[in-house]
C-alpha cells in the first residue's frame, strides 16, 4: 500500500510534465506556426530555397539525435561558462540551468520538429486559388495569415500541438541533462519512474507508468482522430 506522502511524491511530477507540456506548446503555436508558414511559402530566389532547406535539415536533427546528446549541447549552451549562458551572466540575467525555464527551452528545441512537420504540411495543402483570392481581399500580411491562412491549416495546427503535448510528457533525456531531478521544480514523471526503479519500488513505479499509458492512449486516440478528420477532408 502505497503511504500518502509517497503519493505526493508522485503527484508532483505529473504536473511539472503537464506544465512543462503545456506551455512548450503553447510557446511553439505562437513562434513555430509562424515558421512552419515561412518555410512553406514558394521562394523565388533558389538562395533562400535552399536555406529553407538547411533551416529544416537543421529542425529535424532532434529526429535523429539520441536526446542525451541534444541535451549535452544545451547544457554547454546555456552553461554560464560559455554561449548563451555566458551572455545571460554578463548581464546578471540569471542562469537556465537546472530550473523550469531551461526544461521549456530545452522542450521546445526536442520537440520543434514534431510540431513543424505536420504544420508545414498542412500549410503545402492551401490551394493556391484561395491564397491567390486572400490576396486581392485582403492587402495587410497579418491579417491574411490570421484570417484566412490559419483557418486553413487548423487541423496541421491541433495535430502538431497534440503530438507536441504528448511528446513532451514522455520526456527523458534532454530533461535530465539540463534539469535534473528536483522535487517540484525539475523532476518530470519519467524521471521520477526511473528514480523509483533504481530505488526498487516498483509498486509507485507501476502505477506512475499505468498513468502514463493511459495518458498516451488518449493521446493517440486523439491524434488518430485529428488525422482521420483530415483524411475526409482532403477528399
Amino acid at each position: 500500500m502505497i503511504d500518502s506522502s509517497l503519493m505526493s511524491d508522485m503527484l508532483s511530477p505529473f504536473w511539472v510534465s503537464i506544465k512543462l507540456a503545456s506551455i512548450t506548446t503553447l510557446c511553439l503555436l505562437l513562434f513555430a506556426t509562424p515558421v512552419a508558414y515561412w518555410l512553406a511559402k514558394p521562394s523565388r530566389r533558389q538562395g533562400v530555397a535552399r536555406f529553407k532547406v538547411l533551416i529544416m535539415g537543421i529542425i529535424a536533427m532532434p529526429l535523429v539525435l539520441p536526446p542525451t546528446v541534444i541535451g549535452f549541447y544545451l547544457l554547454l549552451l546555456l552553461s554560464p561558462s560559455m554561449g548563451v549562458g555566458k551572455w545571460l551572466a554578463t548581464y546578471h540575467i540569471g542562469s537556465f540551468i537546472f530550473t523550469f525555464e531551461g526544461l521549456v527551452i530545452g522542450s521546445i528545441v526536442y520537440s520543434l520538429p514534431f510540431y513543424i512537420q505536420p504544420v508545414y504540411a498542412q500549410f503545402l495543402r492551401i490551394p493556391r486559388n484561395v491564397m491567390d483570392v486572400a490576396h486581392l481581399l485582403e492587402p495587410s500580411a497579418l491579417k491574411r495569415f490570421i484570417r484566412v491562412i490559419l483557418p486553413q491549416a487548423r487541423t496541421g495546427i491541433v495535430l502538431g500541438s497534440l503530438i507536441s503535448f504528448a511528446h513532451t510528457i514522455g520526456e527523458f533525456g534532454v530533461v535530465l541533462m539540463i534539469g535534473g531531478s528536483i522535487s517540484g521544480e525539475t523532476k518530470v514523471v519519467s524521471i521520477a519512474i526511473y528514480e523509483q526503479v533504481e530505488a526498487l519500488n516498483y509498486e509507485a513505479a507501476h502505477m506512475m507508468s499505468g498513468i502514463l499509458i493511459i495518458i498516451g492512449i488518449i493521446m493517440v486516440v486523439l491524434i488518430a482522430s485529428v488525422s482521420r478528420m483530415n483524411q475526409r477532408s482532403l477528399r
